[in-house]
């Protein structure tokens, strides 16, 4: 049951009704409150878990939620354990839709996250001058620390509108620029529940298309470079909900690319000092729940891999070997892509001959860029590039 600030002056009959006729109610403090549920309430455990609700199974029993409960709510948790004629919704308006109807901005022009128990990260490649988001958090504490964020990615000029209590009595809105918001809020602190709406302004934009300058990456030299990244992802052909394995990880670019496009990895690298950069590049764009790092050296550890998730792709940028294939070959599902990209002799001649066993596609990828070279410039040669792809 949908249940905003209005509280029930905003709930339906139907939904009145069935709040009256339910033995249990569970919710939030705030909603129980809100619904008068009084003895009748049972606050949702710390973390969360649906379990005490589908206790009540085959009793009245309701489930509060803000505004629309298949939207960033309870709903889709607890519909997934429970059959159709098990469970009715009674949907309000969504915390976006009242967001949205306060600012006049179209819902399908603006990107809506819910963060309250998010990174803020996770806005990143949503981010470009003029586009308009919609932010769920936390508390106050998480509108400062997304101002402070915004300013540190050299956002500062974007407009924040935050827009405390949203349909109920207690409505309150002020808007700042991001560069002003943490000392604003100071002062006199946001109240949950917040949300913000971001008119982002003045930075740099996240490319949209796999090859990312390289400067986006925390690394130590050990990257796949832009170019090659873009045609290795192209390769890989990532699809929503895939998972890859990032086999020799490095800085973790392919793995965030791949992330980027909507999947999940995991990605293993033997080197802790490389293993931390790729931890740190995977928070930089908000994938820490999709970007897993196991420290290791393959083969050893592939069947770490193997009990965290089986791979749709698997990418290999360097240690390839004989040994690693058979293992490799032995873990991939029917159907798996491998990409395997090699700069020495040895690991080209291997792949020669596994194309020639196994078919596939290799490539040679020669790319030249522009330089200095006293007061002219000339092309220099990056080392040459053999990549094989195959599918299992």
């Amino acid at each position: 049951m949908g249940l905003n600030e209005d509280g029930l002056d905003g709930l339906a009959p139907a939904a009145l009704r069935a709040l009256d006729a339910a033995e249990t109610v569970f919710g939030g403090p705030r909603h129980l409150a809100l619904a008068g549920a009084g003895e009748r309430g049972r606050p949702w455990p710390v973390p969360f878990d649906v379990a005490p609700v589908l206790a009540c199974r085959g009793r009245p029993t309701v489930v509060l939620a803000s505004g629309d409960p298949f939207w960033f709510g309870a709903g889709g948790s607890l519909a997934a354990h429970l059959a159709p004629q098990e469970w009715h919704c009674h949907a309000q308006p969504s915390t976006f839709s009242l967001l949205a109807s306060r600012l006049g901005w179209k819902l399908e022009d603006t990107v809506c996250l819910g963060l309250h128990a998010g990174h803020v990260e996770q806005l990143l490649p949503h981010l470009s001058p003029g586009r308009q988001s919609l932010v769920l958090l936390r508390d106050g504490a998480a509108v400062a620390a997304l101002a402070d964020w915004l300013v540190q990615e050299g956002w500062g000029d974007s407009r924040l509108e935050v827009m405390e209590s949203v349909g109920g009595p207690r409505e309150r809105r002020r808007a700042w620029r991001a560069a002003e918001a943490a000392q604003a809020l100071a002062a006199d602190p946001a109240c949950a529940p917040v949300a913000v709406a971001v008119l982002a302004q003045g930075g740099a934009a996240l490319p949209l298309v796999p090859g990312r300058p390289n400067h986006w990456y925390a690394n130590d030299g050990q990257i796949t470079k832009a170019p090659a990244r873009a045609l290795t992802l192209a390769a890989l052909a990532p699809r929503h909900g895939e998972c890859l394995w990032d086999v020799g990880g490095g800085s973790g670019s392919v793995a965030v690319e791949w992330c980027l496009a909507g999947g999940s990895a995991i990605s293993l690298e033997q080197h802790a000092a490389r293993a931390d950069n790729i931890r740190h590049n995977a928070r930089r764009f908000g994938l820490q729940a999709r970007l897993r790092v196991v420290q290791g050296v393959a083969p050893e550890a592939l069947a770490e891999l193997q009990a965290l998730a089986r791979p749709q792709a698997v990418f290999v940028g360097g240690g390839f070997d004989a040994e690693l294939f058979e293992r490799l070959q032995a873990l991939m599902p029917a159907g798996c892509r491998l990409v395997v990209n090699a700069v020495t002799l040895e690991t080209e001649a291997l792949l020669v001959q596994l194309q020639a066993e196994h078919g596939g596609q290799l490539l040679r990828l020669e790319i030249s860029s522009a330089e200095r070279l006293g007061r002219m410039r000339s092309w220099k040669a990056a080392r040459p590039l053999v990549q094989w792809s195959w599918q299992r």
